[in-house]
């Protein structure tokens, strides 16, 4: 998952898919890729169960499937403590440089 989730295009994808289902035309002109290309990503993000496909007539519509990004977070949230300490102790170091 992460190394689906690594690739920028394929991020920027799952964010454009927020707001409302796109076809793969409408995807693609976000990119400065070509429209295969775009189909691949959405393949990759398919087939890890992020996104899924609906046919209308001649065009594929993408929509976000937002369960499998929960159970990412899931995974990462008990990691969210580990870096809120390292970052609170970071800006104590940094307050205590300034102060000097």
């Amino acid at each position: 998952m992460f190394g689906v989730l690594a690739d920028p295009v394929r991020r920027k994808l799952l964010e454009s898919l927020r707001s409302r289902p796109r076809s793969t035309v409408e995807l693609a002109g976000m990119f400065e890729l070509g429209r295969p290309a775009v189909s691949e990503h959405l393949a990759v993000l398919r087939n890890a169960g992020l996104v899924r496909e609906e046919p209308r007539g001649r065009h594929r519509f993408y929509h976000l499937e937002a369960a499998r990004l929960a159970e990412v977070s899931e995974w990462l949230h008990p990691f969210e403590h580990y870096w809120k300490q390292r970052l609170e102790a970071l800006s104590d170091l940094l307050d205590e440089e300034d102060g000097t």
